[in-house]
């Protein structure tokens, strides 16, 4: 018989294996670009700066007083490899906490060399999906920074050098306009942190929430499955994944996920979502506020840029809808028509009301109709 000594409950390290993660990203990450030392030295300088006329703009363009001469967090200019690294720290800083409670609330089902094992798996899984990242992330600010061991109180954004410069050359755009261009993206998530203190905390706090719920189901995993099955097969799931419609045309797929989720779980999912979408989207406002004074190439950029998009292969495509990227770019329109809906009839220090409590950040049906949200914010 096996005993509990010989089998301890497994820690949250062992259940996901983070060094692995950042060690197989590593690996199987390209470098970039070829450039010599002295380039490399000056593009590293260039990004900085860049980083830092950016704040300026965003001062002006936000009105937020958080974003007067921010230093709150660090900034730094990443190779690949210190990008993916610097994520998996980050992934374990939020799931950590979810994974000890799951090895605390079914030790007997995590016992046993099956979990190093997954633990293995599972990391070299996430390496790999850092690596394609790694080459696709021209910025990060990333605000979970301040959850790491050590990490910076203000969150740490990141400016990956080889994915800007190739994504320059690739547009043959001028790279000080281009990267100031990313920087006002970037630097505008640093700020949204600054002007709202407590976003941090709600979004840590709701993510923990989600993972533990889900996590809490693991258990019940291939029954849940099963009756997502069933539901599928029935006239009203059918009816779900064409929208009910006589010529079975699909009009919003249902998302499997979403099946195996109570709904909690969705409220959660679909708060998140809409945060996100807010968020993303502000950037994209603020980045697209610059006119050719600013970045004097701008509109040149933007064509460019959004071309590109539509030119993916399939396979990357794949990749993309599989991790989620697809979603990240309905995130920005969905996000962008929202400011740009609120900031057109109540201003921007009207929109700026959602950076005061978690109260007044946007639902998912907000998001969608702005109109809503202005009704419930007395504007």
């Amino acid at each position: 018989m096996e005993s509990y000594q010989q089998h301890p409950v497994p820690a949250a390290a062992d259940l996901v294996n983070w060094d692995l993660a950042a060690g197989t990203a590593a690996t199987l990450v390209s470098a970039g670009p070829k450039m010599t030392a002295k380039e490399i030295r000056g593009a590293v300088a260039d990004l900085r700066a860049r980083a830092d006329e950016a704040v300026t703009h965003v001062h002006r363009i936000t009105g937020l007083e958080a974003a007067r001469d921010l230093r709150d967090s660090e900034v730094l200019v990443v190779d690949r490899a210190s990008w993916a690294k610097a994520n998996s720290r980050s992934f374990a800083a939020l799931m950590n906490p979810a994974l000890e409670n799951l090895a605390r609330t079914h030790p007997e089902q995590l016992k046993g060399a099956n979990t190093a094992l997954s633990g293995t798996l599972t990391g070299a899984q996430l390496g790999a999906v850092l690596a394609f990242l790694s080459s696709k992330v021209l910025g990060q600010y990333d605000p979970f920074a301040a959850q790491t061991p050590g990490g910076p109180a203000g969150g740490r954004l990141l400016l990956v050098a080889p994915n800007i410069i190739t994504l320059e050359r690739e547009l043959n755009v001028d790279p000080a306009d281009f990267r100031l261009w990313v920087c006002l993206h970037e630097q505008t998530h640093r700020v949204q942190f600054a002007a709202a203190p407590w976003l941090r905390g709600h979004m840590v706090e709701q993510i923990g929430l989600l993972t533990n719920g889900l996590m809490d189901k693991a258990q019940t995993l291939s029954e849940r499955l099963g009756h997502a099955a069933k539901t599928l097969a029935s006239p009203d799931g059918r009816a779900a994944l064409t929208g009910g419609n006589d010529d079975d045309v699909p009009r919003r797929p249902m998302d499997i996920m979403s099946l195996l989720q109570d709904p909690a779980d969705k409220e959660r999912m679909s708060h998140l979502t809409a945060v996100m979408s807010l968020l993303e989207g502000h950037a994209n406002v603020v980045m697209d506020a610059v006119d050719a004074r600013i970045v004097p190439s701008v509109k040149t950029i933007r064509q460019r840029f959004n071309a590109r998009g539509k030119s993916h292969g399939w396979l990357d495509r794949f990749f993309r809808q599989i991790m989620g990227l697809d979603a990240k770019m309905r995130q920005y329109k969905d996000g962008s028509k929202f400011v740009r809906s609120v900031v057109d009839r109540v201003g921007m220090e009207g929109f700026n009301r959602v950076w005061e409590g978690p109260q007044n950040l946007p639902t998912e049906a907000e998001i969608h109709n702005p109109s809503l949200w202005m009704t419930r914010m007395g504007l």
